[in-house]
């Protein structure tokens, strides 16, 4: 038989749904993935059910439905974003994984050079692949993830087509600060370079940090490709609703892109989500606030343990220092605390261009119960 693509062997597939697979063989608490294990609002679910019931079980708008992309412009501007027209600056897409990959196949073309700010989420390096683009990675610094500007600039000076931008940054929970965004901002209007942002988990952002929509500072519309998505902040990942916001001259050519990868996101739940776009106000300080107990709770077992660990400035996640353990190889350590303890987490690897194998990534978004569960496991087994 003919060979397949050349470009699938410099990745392989996803360590995160891996890892899934192994929690469920051995029975492990997952804290891999990162989905809740609760429902989302009630008023979510009882919409679900009437657009169930509705005439929506046809294609919508290929680019989203009228009445989905009005409330998510309204909702957009609302928090603090560029004024959307939901007629000229919005794509609604299939989850903000078929965001990103539009977004990147509308940027760049083969043989286009992408930075990566590493560790970053596995899809970015893996869109800009198989957009025929080339990553080029810039290392943030723990403990806070800052990043070295001379590095920033020397990657610059290879002109990028673009730069991908998690803020809040998955896996390590990164806010970036408005300098830190400038900064980016000035070196990709020097290098009329375009900005990727991925911004889903923009309303789970830790006080005393915030997050600036990096599309809002100053002459950074025009080359702004902002991806978002309902899943983390609607608790409804398996509804794959997500979108790119741009300018009208971007969004026309996105939607392109978008029209030949998947038609349209699903017309009965773009309808029940407008119900959510419509949430006052205090649904999202609900959120943060339910978010910021659950991260103090899992953190407080971690201590426990004794073992190193980061303290997130925004999304769900956290990265646990297992070096002390005795482990070299982190993809084993997370095998071996499924299958011996019950817990499974990520091996930090994956997220990491450099050679870093002393991180396990755990996620926090569950309930009290099946965080208490793990943290005792956690800290009954792991202690130092």
């Amino acid at each position: 038989m003919p060979a397949t693509a050349s470009r699938l062997a410099i990745f392989q597939e996803s360590v995160i749904r891996e890892m899934t697979r192994l929690a469920n063989q051995h029975g492990a608490i997952n804290l891999a993935q990162g989905f809740p294990d609760f429902d989302p609002p009630a008023e979510l679910i009882e919409a679900l059910e009437k657009s169930a019931r509705g005439p929506f079980h046809q294609y919508s708008i290929t680019w989203g439905s009228a009445r989905f992309r009005q409330a998510l412009a309204a909702k957009i501007t609302r928090f603090g974003g560029p004024e959307i027209d939901p007629e000229k600056n919005l794509v609604t897409t299939c989850g903000s994984t078929e965001a990103m990959m539009v977004a990147m196949m509308t940027a760049c073309n083969p043989g286009d050079k992408v930075i990566v700010f590493s560790p970053f989420y596995e899809n970015y390096a893996a869109d800009a692949i198989l957009s025929g683009a080339e990553p080029i990675y810039v290392s943030l610094q723990p403990p806070d993830f800052g990043f070295d500007p001379d590095e920033l600039r020397r990657a610059f000076a290879q002109k990028p087509k673009a730069l991908v931008l998690c803020n809040p940054s998955n896996p390590c929970g990164k806010v970036f600060t408005r300098e830190e965004l400038l900064f980016i901002l000035e070196l990709a209007q020097e290098h009329d370079t375009f900005i990727i942002t991925d911004e889903v988990y923009e309303h789970i952002v830790y006080a005393p940090h915030t997050h600036v929509p990096f599309a809002t500072l100053p002459g950074a519309w025009e080359r702004t490709l902002t991806c978002g998505s309902l899943s983390k902040t609607y608790s409804i990942t398996g509804w794959r609703l997500g979108y790119v916001a741009a300018s009208a001259e971007i969004i026309s050519q996105a939607r392109k892109v978008h029209d030949f990868l998947t038609v349209g996101a699903a017309a009965p739940l773009q309808e029940a989500a407008v119900t959510a776009l419509e949430f006052p106000d205090s649904y999202y300080a609900d959120l943060l606030a339910e978010y910021t107990r659950k991260r103090d709770l899992f953190l407080g077992y971690l201590r426990q343990t004794g073992l190193p660990f980061t303290t997130p400035q925004g999304a769900y996640y956290t990265l646990v220092d297992i070096s002390s353990l005795g482990f070299t190889n982190d993809r084993i350590a997370a095998e071996e605390l499924t299958k011996r303890i019950g817990v499974t987490g990520v091996p930090g690897s994956s997220f990491f261009r450099e050679p870093v194998h002393r991180y396990i990534r755990f996620h926090f978004a569950k309930k009290d119960e099946t965080l208490i569960a793990a943290g005792e496991r956690l800290s009954a087994k792991l202690t130092v």
